[in-house]
């Protein structure tokens, strides 16, 4: 499907990813992860760390961090990692470029139908909604993954937001960043939007339409037009 078909669907809300799609949070966050895996023994480079964890929980990995350091995840380097993640977020985090304009235009065109679902933990989406001004745009209606039976890329966030906005998932539009992500939302019976600003990586186009987004953007100002 390319641009100019998808803006002859209709669609009657728009869900969000978080990081990557509303926020510039994953090289961060990342950075603290690689920083603490090295510490722990596991000689990974950022390039690696990125492409093994983005769009995933540091516990969803957990046997594969312990079969790399030799050690036990225990919730206290969670809580270490947590702790070290929000420090840096709440010094450094910037929205994603044209990610305010988009999200304030689709709110005003869908009269508020919108959501955020999120693969992270509530108290990390919140504060960086927060952060850069997007909270009243979300206010209810921001979803985690770790508050659901089961995290992306299993459909459960994704279908509690269309739930939350009451509109049906066919008529909802997904925009994500990572395979992970995208493949959440089509399980969810989604129409997906990819959001890639680099045609290498994790969230390559290729990448992401081979996991089932319909059309993918590389600039997030591209998002309102496609609504219909």
């Amino acid at each position: 499907m390319n641009a100019t078909t998808l803006r002859t669907a209709r669609f009657d809300a728009v869900l969000f990813d978080c990081d990557g799609v509303l926020v510039d949070s994953e090289p961060i966050t990342n950075g603290v992860l690689c920083a603490m895996l090295n510490e722990a023994g596991w000689p990974i480079t950022a390039a690696e760390c990125m492409a093994t964890f983005v769009g995933k929980t540091v516990r969803s990995e957990a046997a594969r961090i312990e079969a790399h350091t030799g050690r036990p995840l225990t919730d206290a380097w969670m809580a270490e990692f947590y702790a070290r993640r929000n420090a840096r977020l709440a010094a450094e985090l910037q929205p994603i470029d044209g990610a305010l304009q988009a999200v304030r235009a689709v709110h005003e065109r869908l009269a508020g139908r919108i959501a955020c679902a999120s693969g992270a933990d509530r108290q990390k989406v919140e504060m960086q909604l927060a952060q850069v001004g997007l909270a009243p745009l979300f206010a209810g209606r921001v979803f985690s993954g770790h508050e659901m039976p089961a995290t992306k890329p299993a459909p459960d966030v994704y279908l509690a937001a269309a739930a939350a906005v009451g509109v049906p998932p066919a008529r909802c539009l997904v925009v994500e960043d990572t395979v992970t992500g995208v493949t959440a939302g089509v399980a969810a019976g989604a129409t997906v939007v990819g959001y890639s600003p680099s045609a290498i990586g994790h969230g390559s186009p290729e990448a992401l339409r081979a996991a089932g987004a319909v059309h993918v953007i590389a600039d997030m100002v591209q998002l309102p037009a496609l609504l219909g």
